[in-house]
């Protein structure tokens, strides 16, 4: 929405408000008095008071043991709709909206991305690549929504309603963002200073969207592991699900495949460990870990036994296997469709999201089926067809000339081990995109890249240092113009340890003195 636009949507917000609700520390019937309002579109259903919660009470993550760590302060949480109506096979259609106004507001605006296909209305606290101290915690008016329907997981039934898959494509986040910018400001009756986004997964595929079609609507976005081109990320995940399971044993009992049994436990530890002897000592210090992933050069061949298959080696079906999957979909004639997976500690984590190597299905959308052949050619031509996946896809799009223009700043983070989008087509894009906008020197001006090792899909792995707190790097690189250089990861499966993550090319490597354990002692290098 242009500028004039917005003030004058903020004029007719605020004169919707009784008079009673004065400045940014609001008394507590102000929040009350939101109740039954409707704001910029937003019919606000509940209003109501949360009480400031001690460390420990609040689940911050995906496991119910991921709590807060800090503090939460109180705040005003707001619940609406916008857009309310009945739509396809009669059910109920709209973007559900969670708006946190805490009562020592900062400031700044926050919204979250989603997860999956949507469907969930997450709480509204600002998580995402925060480190241990949420949004929330900071002081942030943060808004959540489920993104135009109801039913997380990753049923599409809901694309039967064109709204409804619209509104996942691309019309949630600047709707639901406009109009919380109006709730926010009304309440508190003084502008915004800064508005950021934050998400993964879908969400990170949101955060692109809104830096390349709504390139005004954000001040800084953190963009994680992005599902920017699902269709060919579900393509790459037959693909290595047939090379998989076409060596996998049957289980006598059912007489189906075993998911994921291509390669037995004992052979899994062969692998990382001889990926590990490969590449961990690459960054100057053995300590389960591959920093130096660009100078990695794992190659699953050293692994092959000289006859028949025994222990300590693989058999050339799983060689043939390893390299086949890894090396991602490629057409008869040599077309890549995918990018490759990259080999890491994490291929063979068997929870919560199974590694790379375990795969057995098509992708988090496959249904359990366990696919032993493929027509990659005909598979890709019926995602050509798909018209609302191409509204979905922000692969593509690579001129931010607006965003970065008006000082838009963007913060890149992939985990190395995510075995549902490659890091490399994330790698692949950032590359695109410093070539379409002056090159790697400028965009670094405007943009970052930070590779996780050992990570999964947005967090967890047997072997990753998957805390780090981006948002205060992307707040202090948009209202001080503090570029980032570096973030201090920490994570539960090294417990004391501490690395710098550094921005893509660089990686951290030791300095050849000082305790390894600790961050001081690397520093950022090619």
């Amino acid at each position: 929405m242009k500028r004039l636009g917005m003030l004058a949507a903020l004029g007719v917000a605020m004169a919707a408000l009784s008079a009673t609700q004065a400045s940014a520390a609001q008394p507590p019937q102000a929040c009350a008095a939101m109740a039954g309002k409707v704001i910029g579109g937003l019919v606000i259903s509940k209003a109501a008071l949360v009480p400031p919660a001690p460390v420990g009470a609040v689940q911050v993550g995906f496991a119910p043991t991921d709590r807060n760590k800090v503090a939460f302060p109180a705040y005003c949480r707001i619940d609406g709709e916008i857009d309310g109506r009945t739509g396809a096979g009669g059910k109920h259609f709209g973007l559900a909206v969670a708006i946190a106004l805490p009562a020592d507001w900062n400031g700044y605006f926050l919204m979250m991305g989603g997860g999956g296909l949507n469907g969930n209305l997450a709480a509204p606290l600002g998580p995402v690549a925060a480190g241990d101290r949420p949004a929330l915690t900071r002081g942030f008016a943060v808004v959540s929504t489920d993104g135009g329907h109801r039913g997380g997981g990753f049923s599409d039934d809901f694309t039967r309603d064109q709204q409804a898959g619209l509104d996942f494509a691309f019309n949630a986040v600047p709707t639901v963002a406009t109009t919380a910018k109006q709730v926010v400001q009304a309440y508190y009756r003084r502008p915004i200073t800064r508005s950021f986004f934050t998400g993964c997964s879908t969400g990170g595929r949101e955060g692109m969207e809104a830096a390349e079609r709504y390139p005004f609507l954000f001040d800084g976005i953190i963009t994680g592991a992005p599902a920017m081109r699902t269709d060919r990320s579900n393509l790459a995940l037959k693909w290595a699900a047939v090379a998989f399971n076409r060596i996998s044993p049957m289980d006598p009992k059912t007489g189906r495949i075993i998911p994921g049994g291509a390669f037995s436990p004992s052979d899994r530890q062969l692998i990382i460990g001889a990926f590990l002897k490969a590449c961990d000592e690459l960054d100057g210090v053995r300590d389960g870990m591959v920093f130096a992933t660009s100078a990695c050069r794992f190659d699953p061949q050293v692994l092959q036994c000289p006859g028949a298959k025994a222990e300590g080696c693989l058999s050339p079906e799983q060689v043939a296997a390893m390299k086949t999957a890894f090396a991602g979909p490629i057409t008869p004639d040599g077309r890549h469709v995918y990018s490759a997976h990259p080999y890491d500690t994490g291929m063979a984590m068997p929870a919560p999201i199974p590694g790379f190597l375990l795969n057995s299905t098509a992708g988090p959308v496959g249904g359990g089926v366990l696919p032993t052949s493929m027509d990659l050619v005909a598979d890709e031509a019926t995602e050509n067809a798909n018209a609302l996946q191409q509204l979905i896809d922000t692969y593509g799009w690579t001129n931010l000339s607006s965003f970065y223009g008006h000082g838009g700043k963007q913060i890149f983070f992939h985990g190395m081990s995510d075995p549902w989008f490659s890091a490399y087509d994330t790698v692949d894009y950032y590359q695109r995109l410093a070539k379409d906008n002056g090159g790697a020197e400028k965009l670094a001006e405007s943009s970052r890249l930070f590779l996780v090792p050992g990570m999964g899909h947005c967090a967890g792995g047997p072997a990753t240092l998957d805390q780090f707190d981006l948002l205060t790097l992307l707040t202090d690189w948009v209202v001080a113009g503090k570029a980032p250089d570096s973030v201090v990861a920490t994570g539960s499966d090294f417990p004391g340890r501490s690395r710098p993550l550094c921005p893509f090319p660089q990686h951290a490597q030791y300095k050849g003195a000082g305790d390894p354990e600790k961050a001081s002692s690397f520093e950022c290098r090619m």
